[in-house]
């Protein structure tokens, strides 16, 4: 059970008043002695005498007691980042068991609760079996059906919605994410007019600072997005191999023209590899080994940058604000040392099969992961 304040609280609340114990005890109808093994954590007042003492000190019984039922963003985002160094540092039954216990703690704390699904989903693959990985996933699964259920907050359920569906996909299950999306995902709703609506709202009242905020912050969510996309296309549309090369020609058009490897190396590392895994599978080793280059480079600026979550630069300048109010700000979902690790894992690809004797790939493992690549 996590230690409460309730001892070290009641001392300092009663200094506050400038009270003595004996006035205290008074007040409450108890004898100075009791108030003395409070304060001292011997015993603990009886449960029907903490509203009064609550009340007597202007405090929520909570408060009282030391008992944090939500926690601010900023404190999300110290608890996320303990966290996810957990998983780099200690055993992973002992990092589960540590984000299992703060849920426990805070588990009416839906946007803390709904970051733990997003910690479980960005580390459950580092569980040594197949079983263990399910389990993760699918506590997952009900820390979002306990946010939808319980949860007021429109932006909160909506991204434990998401959330839900992706954590369907990985547990095998794409018939529950088409139910779960189907309703809310039609590119034709109206909703996904609400961003140039907003923007005309916000010219209209002379708000031009918040107008020109969010327009940049949309596009820069948009610039993402549509890589992201085209990482999608990729992957369903692997073997039609004409398809994806206008693809990469175009979005590589795309990311030159915004500078995505230094303004997103994450996302951009993330198409190199897609573009260099359909290149592999359709053997154009040539292009695969160059796309790997690419994807080599943008992982080096993201292991060696000083700041590896989201940011702008000159041309996205406005995008402070608004990085401020995501839940984890501008931190990355996952510790460098775990990227560090996972790379080994990504270029033993089976797609990879044909390149892993060719000396160029061999050069890139070992810059890439600090040893030689297994035979």
């Amino acid at each position: 059970m996590n230690k409460l304040n309730l001892s070290e609280n009641m001392i300092r609340l009663r200094h506050e008043k400038k009270l003595t114990q004996e006035e205290l005890a008074d007040f409450l109808g108890v004898t100075k002695a009791s108030v003395s093994k409070w304060e001292k954590g011997i015993n603990t007042p009886d449960l029907l005498l903490l509203p009064q003492l609550a009340s007597f000190y202007d405090v929520t019984v909570d408060e009282l007691i030391g008992y944090e039922a939500q926690l601010s963003g900023e404190q999300i985002r110290r608890q996320y980042a303990q966290l996810s160094k957990n998983f780099a540092d200690i055993s992973f039954s002992d990092a589960v068991e540590k984000a299992r216990s703060l849920a426990h703690k805070y588990y009416a704390c839906y946007p803390f609760l709904l970051q733990l699904c997003i910690l479980y989903w960005n580390h459950y693959m580092l569980a040594e079996t197949e079983e263990e990985r399910g389990q993760l996933l699918t506590e997952a699964v009900g820390w979002c059906d306990r946010i939808l259920e319980n949860c007021s907050d429109v932006g909160v359920c909506s991204d434990a919605l998401a959330l839900k569906a992706g954590l369907h996909l990985q547990l095998g299950k794409a018939a529950e994410a088409i139910e779960e999306l189907e309703p809310s995902a039609d590119p034709g709703r109206l909703a996904g007019q609400n961003g140039t609506l907003l923007v005309q709202a916000y010219q209209m009242t002379g708000q031009s600072d918040k107008a020109r905020s969010y327009t940049q912050v949309k596009q820069y969510l948009d610039l993402i997005n549509l890589v992201s996309d085209a990482i999608l296309s990729l992957s369903v549309n692997e073997q039609e191999i004409q398809k994806c090369e206008e693809t990469i020609r175009r979005i590589r058009g795309l990311m030159e023209l915004y500078q995505m490897e230094a303004l997103h190396p994450n996302m951009a590392a993330q198409f190199y590899y897609q573009s260099a895994t359909v290149f592999a599978v359709n053997g154009r080793e040539e292009k695969a080994l160059e796309a790997l280059s690419h994807f080599e480079r943008c992982v080096g600026m993201l292991l060696n940058a000083e700041q590896i979550g989201i940011h702008g630069d000159k041309y996205f300048d406005l995008l402070d604000a608004w990085i401020e109010r995501l839940p984890l700000g501008s931190a990355p979902p996952r510790d460098a040392g775990l990227i560090q690790q996972s790379l080994r894992g990504a270029l033993m690809h089976p797609a990879f099969e044909n390149l892993k004797q060719t000396d160029e790939f061999q050069r890139i493992v070992q810059r890439l992961t600090g040893g030689e690549e297994d035979a």
